[in-house]
């Protein structure tokens, strides 16, 4: 190929030997010169290259100038007597193929700007031969896409090296269409079955791509009455599975199981279980299928746990479930972490509906109502502020744990003896071991005179409803006052309407911080002493701005 300098010479040079091709069958061998620039190490070259190409090969599709049927060998064809129209379309059509496959190898340039365009080019030579097919149809009405082509383009986007991530929400541009769509999920359900078959040692890069193509994939809520396609028909059968939701549905659950059955990073797992129960399970087919995955994932234990409660209540309250242990496992989850855990939120808003029916035995609400309250006592305050108004609503759902904040007055009672009530002041009567009475209040209770049992795992046996909740008795004396002022709720008669959590699901420290300082204090104090400039005797530090007193 004659070269002029710069990428306007390349461009030039490129266009002239496209009209030559185009104009005249023997000018053909001008198409090497053409395939040549794309393997430029220039990238504008190459670029131009690719558009090139695009043009070239995208008007022998619309002319019918390459080879229909079964591709016979380049060899055979120019060695026997065929006319020069067959040799010619057969051998245009070898060089069209290795335009595609040096296009779908670009889809790894190291430049976003090549692999976009390379994508773009491969996109629309599907398009072209789902309009001019290179294959002949089996009947009349048969349902022709260039899934090989397509194939190729989805293997591309899911490379074991390269992040994907930038071109693949390129692509899901395409994935608006439905036959896109659907044979997206099939390729990928082939690709994905191959590189993870084939080698035991996959790279956490071909997952990353993997779960990001996966996820992309999007199925409408119910049959649309029009149907768009990306490769345009004259008319659409029903006959074609492509049209149909219901295979939409079993395409998608085919693609997910085949994922899922594989051994994943645990990093992976976690985003899995995130869109589970709102992009996963509402489109499958049989969304029963997921009990396995959900039950092991649920067993796994930690935030892996914590994310699976949401499948699970979609299955269990949906798709009726049967988990005899659910409520014990979910019982396990309870630890300090679960005040830390990124996912917080979802876990107590999920808890908050699991412990909501009114058909839940005493003893094990009354199991979880202790066990927060023991775990309160070491929880942060912007916890404390969500978990204590989360126990009062467990007592108003359930009046027969409200035992577990009155006691009768009789000694003996429980087994255990008196422990005191909230509430008016007591008389001063002799209590039981540990336990001490002031103003009519239990303020300290050695623990091993309480009968509850933390390391019990069964919440049936813990014995929570023989105790009592003294953990919050303990914390009206928090340091913090919103703290105080929620366990001290407690003292009162509950009220019947339930108070939302859902505003401090996700409060934060930060946030508890800046309540705090907004808040207004008394503008004046009698003070006998100099007032503090700073911490330490350090002036004009962070402390001194905000806590100076004046």
């Amino acid at each position: 190929m004659e070269r002029d300098p710069g990428p306007e010479g390349a461009r030039r040079a490129l266009g002239r030997l496209l009209e030559a091709v185009l104009a005249s069958r023997g000018q053909a061998n001008a198409v090497f010169d053409v395939l040549a620039a794309l393997q430029s190490e220039d990238r504008e070259e190459t670029q131009e290259a690719v558009r090139a190409c695009s043009r070239l090969f995208g008007a022998l599709l619309q002319r019918g100038e390459l080879f229909v049927g079964r591709l016979p060998s380049e060899g055979s064809v120019m060695a026997g007597s065929q006319g020069a129209t067959r040799k010619y379309k057969v051998w245009m059509r070898h060089r069209y193929h290795s335009c595609c496959n040096r296009l779908q190898e670009l889809l790894a340039h190291p430049s976003f700007e090549v692999k976009e365009l390379a994508l773009s080019t491969l996109m629309k030579f599907v398009q072209l031969e789902g309009a001019h097919p290179l294959e002949k149809p089996k009947w009349d009405g048969y349902y022709l896409f260039p899934r090989q082509l397509f194939k190729a383009v989805v293997e591309g986007l899911l490379s074991p090296e390269d992040d994907c991530s930038l071109l693949l929400s390129r692509f899901q541009e395409y994935l608006e269409h439905d036959d896109i769509r659907y044979h997206t999920m099939q390729a990928a359900t082939a690709v994905v079955g191959r590189v993870a078959d084939g080698d035991p040692e996959v790279p956490l890069t071909f997952w990353n791509n993997a779960f990001t193509l996966l996820s992309a994939v999007s199925l409408p809520r119910q049959e649309c009455s029009s149907s768009s396609f990306y490769v345009k028909h004259m008319e659409l059968s029903r006959t074609w599975k492509v049209v149909h939701l219901k295979e939409h549905r079993k395409a998608f659950q085919l693609m997910w199981l085949g994922f899922l059955r594989h051994k994943l990073p645990l990093s992976l797992y976690k985003k899995v279980l995130v869109v589970m129960h709102d992009s996963i399970l509402p489109h499958l087919a049989q969304p029963s299928l997921m009990i396995d995955f959900l039950t092991r994932a649920y067993d796994v234990g930690g935030a892996i746990s914590l994310l699976a409660l949401n499948g699970l209540f979609v299955l269990i309250h949906q798709h009726n479930l049967e988990y005899p242990d659910f409520y014990r496992k979910l019982y396990g989850l309870l630890d300090p972490s679960v005040f830390h855990v990124k996912y917080r939120a979802r876990f107590f808003h999920l808890a908050d509906l699991f412990l909501s029916s009114s058909h839940l035995p005493a003893y094990l609400v009354a199991a979880f109502a202790k066990r927060l309250s023991r775990l309160a006592l070491t929880a942060p305050p912007e916890a404390l502020l969500m978990v204590l108004p989360f126990i009062c609503n467990l007592l108003r759902r359930h009046p027969a744990c409200r035992v577990l904040v009155h006691r009768p007055l009789g000694p003996g009672e429980c087994g255990w003896g008196r422990w005191g009530t909230w509430g008016p002041a007591l008389p001063q009567q002799p209590v039981h071991r540990g336990s001490v009475v002031e103003q009519g209040l239990v303020s300290f209770l050695e623990l091993d005179a309480d009968p509850y049992d933390p390391e019990e795992e069964d919440p049936a046996k813990s014995r929570a409803l023989e105790s009592s909740l003294w953990e919050l008795q303990a914390l009206q004396r928090h340091y913090h006052p919103e703290v105080s002022q929620a366990a001290s709720v407690i003292n009162q008669a509950l009220s019947m309407p339930e108070v939302s959590i859902a505003p401090l699901l996700d409060l934060t420290a930060f946030e508890v911080f800046e309540r705090d300082l907004k808040k207004k204090g008394q503008e004046s104090v009698p003070l006998e002493f100099i007032p503090a400039q700073g911490l330490l005797g350090r002036q004009d530090d962070l402390c001194a701005q905000h806590f100076t007193l004046s």
